[in-house]
């Protein structure tokens, strides 16, 4: 069962928006993308600290649609949102040790989207290392080890799992040695989210309802986005530009986690805006022409927020 309420009517908003952004020059867009669009009557913010417990949190459901929501998809640089709230779920049980360096590789992981750091967090989480292809019995140990997070993420329960991975670094020429070994000859063992799971994680980090509070104040103080101009200006890596964020209104807040590369443009952001209901969207949109159209993440949150 989601864990989101569908309604009708944002769902043919949603139809309707995509198919007028298809006919607006993106030829096949409807196959491209997949996107889960929640609407909140109130703000989402720490709302899950104040129940006594998590499961009426989780059974008060918001309203939602989505297109495509549970296809599988390479999440790009998306899934570190997840191997943040992993972080903060190994600290919690003392399986990693809380050391400024992990504080400032989750940090980098999230404000800057760094991959180098996103390298050290899925080490310390499972404890492996990159290097040189294995001999067979050495790398089914290593192979077993760096599925930690994937295992951890079943015990979850969460239906919007089914057929997600979550395994693998991000990078920026590609995986070597024992990294491209774990990929598969045919890249088979890439990561794979759909924008349903993402929404569910950043849905769970945004109330409070994930580790606990403190650790999602922590992770929310990461995922924090500045829409000011000048600060845009001098970071051309911010994440805003080209993703969700650039498409709300002035005074709006933004958390958001984008990822980007030559076949993928997504971005998973909550936002609160005046005279808008609170909204968390999710969007994964999939090829070279995506990759490259600045414009679609921006309209896309433009219009459903004014939907």
């Amino acid at each position: 069962m989601a864990f989101y309420c569908p309604d009708g009517s944002m769902a043919q908003q949603l139809e309707a928006t995509i198919q007028a952004l298809e006919a607006d020059g993106r030829a096949g867009l409807g196959r491209q993308l997949s996107i889960t669009w929640l609407r909140y009557s109130h703000s989402l913010i720490d709302s899950a600290s104040s129940r006594s417990d998590l499961e009426s949190f989780w059974a008060d459901q918001p309203r939602g649609a989505s297109w495509r929501g549970d296809q599988v998809r390479y999440p790009a640089s998306v899934v570190k949102l997840l191997y943040l709230v992993a972080a903060e779920a190994w600290l919690q049980r003392q399986l990693i040790d809380d050391t400024p360096e992990l504080r400032r590789a989750l940090a980098d992981m999230i404000r800057d989207s760094s991959n180098d750091a996103t390298g050290l967090v899925l080490d310390l989480l499972t404890g492996t290392t990159s290097g040189p292809a294995l001999p067979e019995t050495a790398f089914a140990s290593w192979a077993l080890r760096r599925r930690l997070v994937n295992q951890w993420c079943e015990q979850l329960g969460w239906s919007e799992w089914a057929g997600c991975n979550a395994c693998q670094k991000t990078w920026g020429d590609g995986p070597y040695g024992r990294e491209r070994q774990f990929y598969g000859a045919d890249l088979e063992n890439r990561n794979r989210l759909s924008t349903d799971v993402c929404a569910r994680l950043l849905h769970g980090v945004m109330a409070s309802a994930l580790v606990s509070p403190p650790a999602c104040s922590r992770m929310r103080e990461l995922l924090g986005r500045s829409l000011d101009a000048d600060e845009r200006a001098g970071d051309p890596d911010n994440q805003v530009d080209g993703f969700l964020g650039a498409g709300v209104p002035a005074g709006a807040r933004v958390w958001s986690k984008a990822g980007w590369m030559s076949q993928a443009r997504h971005d998973a952001a909550y936002i609160e805006a005046e005279g808008h209901a609170p909204t968390l969207l999710v969007v994964f949109s999939e090829g070279h022409s995506r990759a490259g159209d600045e414009q679609l993440l921006p309209e896309l949150c433009r219009q459903l927020l004014a939907a």
